[in-house]
């Protein structure tokens, strides 16, 4: 009886000399940083061109959609007619304020919680219930207890990060390998050696990781509390934008929030390899 010739695999291809093909893809095998690049700005170039498609094409009324151009035009304006820069400066100071308050209190307890059982046995139940609470769903009584100011956002910026992050946090925390932790006490380490000499080292990197990701989270709530009662920021001017059906500057807002968090996003992405270069982000 005859046998079917197993399919070359990548690996025999090139072992054998032969080139592998271009799109050939290998899970969990890096790219080069040019590549990388390449491919994630087609999808942008690709995502415009399907958008001008849709526009300039009259498949959809610009009533409920604006073209490219347009959404640009009106985008300038708002910067020279309208002070939008002063809105830009306004949201980010929110989220960063109401972000680094979340962080400060939830990096400790977090550590906290992972490090010693029965701190995460106390505090463990009720954060996991608040998790699960929309941090939108409070800015009725928080308008009611702090008024439309400044306090008010940074309490629902807070409310939707804290309890994220501690969580997450202490999972980590949590997470650190046993044989370290032996090893640690092997050596004549103590119980505070172990947190300050093991866990926090160890977790660092995965640390910095959940608050970049949080972060995009903070930029979700701030939007949600400038979409009500706020006289400044770019919810408050998608709002009004809103009212007047102009979808223009309502889509230059929005990419505006993405660019910001995309930027935001590459800085601590960059940072995070600066402070933990033993580390693959």
């Amino acid at each position: 009886s005859t046998r079917s010739p197993t399919p070359a695999t990548s690996s025999d291809a090139n072992a054998r000399g032969r080139p592998v093909a271009p799109l050939a893809m290998t899970p969990l095998k890096p790219i080069p940083s040019g590549r990388k690049a390449v491919l994630g700005t087609a999808f942008f170039v690709l995502f415009v061109a399907a958008w001008s498609a849709a526009t300039f094409g009259g498949f959809v009324s610009k009533t409920f959609l604006a073209d490219p151009v347009t959404m640009l035009r009106e985008g300038c304006a708002l910067f020279a007619q309208y002070g939008f820069a002063g809105d830009i400066a306004i949201t980010v100071w929110r989220v960063v304020g109401g972000f680094v308050l979340a962080a400060a209190c939830a990096v400790p307890l977090g550590i906290a919680m992972g490090a010693y059982k029965p701190i995460e046995a106390f505090f463990e139940p009720f954060v996991s219930f608040a998790r699960y609470l929309p941090a939108s769903a409070f800015i009725p009584l928080l308008i009611l207890w702090a008024g439309i100011g400044e306090a008010q956002k940074l309490a629902v910026i807070f409310i939707g990060s804290f309890f994220q992050l501690v969580l997450m946090i202490a999972v980590t925390v949590g997470n650190t390998r046993r044989d370290l932790v032996e090893a640690a006490y092997t050596l004549g380490a103590g119980d505070r050696g172990i947190v300050t000499r093991v866990l926090l080292p160890s977790s660092a990197p995965e640390i910095a990781e959940t608050l970049r990701m949080v972060l995009g989270w903070a930029w979700t709530y701030v939007i949600v509390a400038e979409l009500i009662g706020a006289s400044s920021g770019i919810g408050h001017m998608i709002t009004d934008s809103q009212a007047l059906l102009a979808t223009d500057q309502i889509i230059f807002g929005i990419i505006v929030i993405g660019l910001i968090g995309l930027a935001s996003d590459f800085f601590f992405k960059w940072l995070n390899r600066k402070l933990f270069p033993w580390k693959a982000f």
